[in-house]
This record gives C-alpha cells, structure tokens and sequence, in this order.
C-alpha cells in the first residue's frame, strides 16, 4: 500500500489500555506526515468519545481482544490460559504476561468490552502488542529506557512526539505506528484467525525502518 492511500485511511488511534479505569490508559492519534498526539485518559467513556471525536479508520489496541478457544469466560475454572497467538510470541522469545494471570483478567475483559464498542462506532480493531513490535524493531522498552525509546519512535518518522510523554502514552504511540505498519503490508497476524490473532511487524521491515530512518 502507497503512501497516498494510507494517508486516506488515517487517522489511527493507538490504545494502551489499562486494564481498571483507575489507572491510566494512554492514547496517541497518528494524523497524515506521521503528526502524533498522545493524551491519557481513565473512563470507558473518555476512551470511547475520544473514538466518536477524531474517527479513526484504525484503532490498535494493546490488550487481549479474546479468550482462547475452548474458553467460555474468565470466571470459569479452566486449564485453558494461552491463545494460539500468546504460544506463538513465547516461541519467538517475546515476553508477556498470561491473559488470565491476576490484573490481566481484568484487562481482557476491558479490552473485550472496549472492542465491541469501538466497532459500534465503525472503526475496524486490531490487537497490538507494543512490547513485541518494540522488540522486533529494536526499540527499547519503556521501562528500560522511556528517552531512548522516545528518540528512535522519532527517528522512525513519528512527529511531536514529547520528550515529556510518559510511558503509557508512548507505548499508545508505538501501538498506532503498529497499526501504521498494518495498513502498509508489514506486518503479519499471528495466531489462529478464528480465535483472535496479534499484528506484529514482519521481520524484514527492520532494515527498511533503519535504512530509510522513517516510515513517512
């Protein structure tokens, strides 16, 4: 996909969803020449208006958007944990946490409820892990290095993104450059389609993202 007819899809909106509305989810929207906004928000609803405000053609959100199959709810005594998609990231190296692991119980069903109500809203939802598309790209984390990951997030095209952004909003920034990668065809979707699949970046866009110092 071209340039141009990304540009017709934008904006994006990147979500780092928290998984209690006590605590902060970060949320970046990714305009047209790769121009980012981050704020953080708490509510389901400050989440959703933000949706219904900007209409994002996009959103990326960080958490899991579905329950393995063969798992009916998070409340049932089951041995069933992981998702085609988590087994497959473990394979690879790439480090998560279970989504029916204590707090992760609670984000998922955030995360579900919150998908829903997005598609209402006629956006298409995508789930994203930004600790793993850090990973392939060779980005830091944020917590172990927020600057330097702010810094190479620039470098790779992502315009007035604020030194002063905090970690949930910058991993909101990766989870929008992810849904960016998305709609260029580079990325790939892991897991099994009929139970929920995980866009990361392909491998071979590494190089690419380096060489050409942006993605705009």
């Amino acid at each position: 996909m071209n340039n141009q007819k990304t540009n017709n899809l934008m904006p994006i909106l990147g979500i780092d969803l928290a998984g209690s509305p006590r605590r902060a989810t970060g949320l970046c929207l990714l305009h047209q020449n790769m121009k980012c906004r981050t704020w953080i928000a708490y509510r389901d609803d400050d989440i959703l208006q933000a949706v219904e405000e900007h209409k994002p053609n996009l959103v990326a959100v960080d958490a899991p958007l579905s329950l393995p199959k063969g798992r009916k709810s998070l409340d049932e005594r089951s041995n069933i944990h992981f998702r085609v998609c988590d087994l497959e990231l473990r394979r690879r190296g790439i480090k998560f946490f279970p989504i029916t692991l204590g707090p992760m119980r609670m984000l998922t069903a955030r995360g579900m409820r919150i998908k829903e109500e997005i598609k209402k809203r006629g956006a298409e939802v995508i789930e994203v892990f930004p600790g793993a598309t850090q990973d392939i790209l060779g980005l830091p984390r944020k917590h172990h290095n927020l600057k330097q990951l702010i810094q190479k997030l620039r470098r790779l095209g992502l315009r007035c993104l604020s030194n002063k952004a905090t970690g949930d909003e910058v991993d909101a920034a990766t989870c929008a450059l992810t849904g960016l990668l998305y709609l260029r065809g580079f990325t790939e979707a892991v897991g099994d389609l009929s139970e929920g699949v995980i866009i990361i970046p392909r491998r071979g866009i590494i190089d690419t993202c380096w060489r050409r110092r942006s993605l705009g």
